[in-house]
């Protein structure tokens, strides 16, 4: 996909992997409209755009809103004509043992993570359809690939749902000239936690993905996604070592399970 003049439109893209990709794509020609729930980081991530000499706009929206996309989509054909690129970024965490987790963090979680992907797709998908030509970047995450922890399975349920409808949005969107990509993120510093709630119940001490996974910058994720659009790669993972642990799952996944166990029980 040639992105000069493109538009891209990126959820959550005030601030880590959103606002990284946000200036990737711009350095590679195009126009952005940086959405997210915090006005002072979309305009920040902005202004910082146009400061390089690169058109953004910044546009402040809750995705958990059924209104949030169709203001977006308005939002953006008003200020650009077109929609080329829809990068659905947001995603928030939770914490507890699933015995203390409360049905209502449930569906926060589901609303935000899961159902904003849904109401993207409701908006754009016809535009990008109609036009013939596009690309959908949806963030997942190493968590929706495996198991490695219990303490946050709604944010681990909806990362694999998203692989999942970006796979499925793969097989029907390729034929008619529409990229998808599914980003899968291992560790990234980013300020996710800062909007995590407190615990439910009794402290746990979180599972990693991995020792052999280092902790990567935004900006080193940003650079992938846009090259996988470049290249319409489907899935992108930012470590490639996380291959082997999905062959090690796929080849015996009762002692896979088994393992990953034994490791939570002895930390």
């Amino acid at each position: 996909m040639n992105l000069q003049g493109a538009t891209a439109v990126i959820t959550g893209g005030g601030s880590g992997i959103g606002r990284a990709t946000a200036h990737s794509l711009a350095e590679r020609g195009a126009q952005l409209v940086i959405a997210d729930i915090h006005a002072d980081n979309a305009n920040q991530a902005a202004s910082e755009i146009r400061r390089h000499g690169h058109p953004a706009e910044a546009f402040v929206c809750d995705v958990a809103t059924e209104q949030a996309f169709t203001d977006l989509r308005d939002f953006t054909l008003d200020r650009y004509g077109s929609v080329d690129i829809v990068m659905n970024n947001v995603g928030v965490l939770t914490s507890g043992r699933p015995d203390h987790l409360p049905v209502s963090e449930w569906e926060r979680i589901i609303n935000i993570n899961l159902m904003s992907v849904v109401r993207s797709n409701a908006v754009f998908l016809p535009i990008l359809i109609s036009q013939g030509h596009g690309h959908i970047v949806n963030t997942a995450s190493f968590a929706g690939l495996y198991t490695y922890s219990f303490d946050r399975i709604p944010y681990a349920a909806t990362k694999a749902a998203i692989v999942q409808i970006s796979e499925g949005l793969r097989l029907y969107l390729q034929p008619q000239g529409i990229g998808v990509t599914v980003l899968c993120p291992g560790p990234v510093a980013t300020n996710i936690l800062a909007t995590m709630p407190p615990t439910f119940g009794p402290e746990v001490q979180t599972g990693l993905p991995g020792e052999q996974f280092g902790v990567l910058l935004p900006d080193e994720v940003g650079e992938q996604v846009a090259k996988a659009i470049l290249h319409d790669t489907f899935i992108l993972f930012t470590d490639d070592q996380v291959r082997d642990v999905l062959v090690e799952r796929a080849t015996d996944w009762n002692s896979f399970i088994a393992k990953q166990t034994e490791k939570l029980a002895q930390r």
